[in-house]
C-alpha cells in the first residue's frame, strides 16, 4: 500500500508533467492565434512612469515591442483551468480512489489562489486587449492606472477577508535566525486584512519583470517552485500540487518565450502570477521570507522606486534606464547574460528563503 507522503509526491510530481504538456500545446496553438490577430501593440512605450521620455528603452526594444505578441500568460492560467477541469470529473466520474485524490481543489488550501489566479489574470487579459486594440484614451495604454489599482486592492480584499473570517488566519510568523528553529508568531487581528491588501500591492507592483525574452517566467519559476517545497513541508499536499501546476506550465511557457520570444506574458500573466504569490505566501505563512524568495522582483522594484526618488529630489537618474535588468542591458550586457544570471539569483534567494522558512 502506498504511503500519503509517497503518494503526495506522486500527485504533485504527475500534475507538474501533465500542466506542462497541456501546456505545451495550449502555447503552440496560441501562439499562432495572437499572431493572426497581431496581438502586440502598435506603438512602444514611449515614456517612462514620471512622464518623460524613454529614449534608452526604445532605442533597445522598440522593434520587439510592436512585433512580439502579449497575452503569453493566458498559457498559464488556462493550463490551471483545464487540469483542475480534468481532476474533477476523474474524481466525481470513476471509482478509482488513486484517480479521485489527484483532485487538487482544497477550500482551506486552494480556493483563494486559484481565485486570485482567474481574477487577476482576466483583469490583466483586459488590459492587455485594451493596449492592443484601445481607442482613444485606451491606446497603448491599457486600463488606467487607478483603475488597476482600485482592482488590485479589492482582490487583495477579498483574499484577506477570506483567510481571517473563513479560515481563522491572523498570525504572521517571523523567523528568528539568532534563535533557530524558533520563530514568533505575531498577531495582527484585523491588521491581517490590511496587511494581504499591502503585500497584494507590492506583489503587483514587482511586474516590471516582464522586460526581456525568458526573465519573468524564470524567476517566477523559482519563486512557485519554493512555495512547492515549503507546501509540502508542512503537509498542504493540494496547495503543493498547485505551486507545481504552475511551475510546469511556466516551464512550457519558458519553452517558447527564451531568446528570441514567440510571444510575452503581458499583463494577463504577470498579475495574475503576481497575486497568487502573495495568496499562497499567506496561506503557507511564508509572508516573512516573501522579499527573500521574491528577491530579483524586489529588486527590480526597488530600482525603479530608487530611481524615481533620486529624479524627484536631485533632478539626475541612478540608472540609464529602469528597472534595473534595461540599465545593464544599456551598458553592453546581452540579454541572455542578463537573463540567465538573473536565473540563477533568483534560485539562489528562492534556496535562501526556503531554508529559512523551514527551519522556523
Amino acid at each position: 500500500m502506498i504511503s500519503n507522503l509517497t503518494f503526495g509526491i506522486i500527485k504533485i510530481f504527475i500534475l507538474a508533467f501533465l500542466s506542462w504538456l497541456i501546456s505545451f500545446f495550449v502555447a503552440k496553438y496560441l501562439i499562432k492565434f495572437l499572431y493572426r490577430i497581431k496581438f502586440w501593440k502598435k506603438e512602444a512605450r514611449a515614456k517612462t512612469i514620471d512622464g518623460r521620455e524613454a529614449s534608452v528603452f526604445l532605442s533597445m526594444h522598440k522593434e520587439r515591442e510592436t512585433t512580439v505578441p502579449r497575452g503569453g500568460g493566458i498559457v498559464i492560467w488556462a493550463t490551471v483551468i483545464i487540469l483542475l477541469g480534468i481532476c474533477l470529473l476523474l474524481s466525481n466520474f470513476t471509482d478509482i480512489w488513486w484517480l479521485k485524490k489527484f483532485n487538487f481543489l482544497s477550500r482551506e488550501q486552494t480556493w483563494i489562489p486559484l481565485f486570485a489566479l482567474v481574477s487577476a489574470s482576466i483583469i490583466g487579459l483586459i488590459d492587455d486587449i485594451l493596449v492592443v486594440y484601445g481607442r482613444g484614451k485606451y491606446i497603448g495604454g491599457g486600463l488606467k492606472f487607478r483603475t488597476r489599482l482600485i482592482l488590485v486592492i479589492l482582490i487583495g480584499l477579498i483574499g484577506g477577508l477570506w483567510l481571517y473570517f473563513k479560515l481563522g488566519l491572523s498570525t504572521i510568523r517571523i523567523p528568528l535566525l539568532f534563535n533557530f528553529p524558533e520563530g514568533i508568531d505575531v498577531p495582527l487581528g484585523l491588521w491581517y486584512i490590511f496587511l494581504y491588501v499591502v503585500v497584494s500591492l507590492a506583489s503587483w507592483s514587482s511586474g516590471v519583470v516582464d522586460g526581456l525574452d525568458g526573465l519573468a517566467g524564470g524567476v517566477f519559476g523559482s519563486i512557485f517552485g519554493a512555495f512547492t517545497i515549503i507546501a509540502f513541508a508542512q503537509g498542504s499536499v493540494d496547495m503543493a500540487a498547485f505551486c507545481a501546476i504552475i511551475l510546469g506550465a511556466l516551464f512550457s511557457f519558458l519553452w517558447f518565450n527564451i531568446p528570441p520570444a514567440k510571444f510575452y506574458m503581458g499583463e494577463t500573466g504577470i498579475l495574475g502570477l503576481t497575486m497568487t504569490m502573495t495568496a499562497v505566501a499567506f496561506l503557507t505563512d511564508s509572508v516573512a521570507v516573501l522579499p527573500i524568495i521574491a528577491g530579483v522582483l524586489v529588486i527590480e522594484t526597488g530600482s525603479v522606486i530608487i530611481q524615481l526618488i533620486s529624479k524627484k529630489i536631485t533632478g539626475k537618474k541612478i540608472w540609464l534606464s529602469t528597472p534595473i535588468h534595461h540599465h545593464l542591458e544599456a551598458i553592453g550586457w546581452q540579454p541572455q547574460q542578463i537573463t540567465m544570471r538573473f536565473w540563477i539569483i533568483s534560485i539562489i534567494f528562492a534556496i535562501l528563503g526556503v531554508s529559512i522558512k523551514l527551519l522556523t
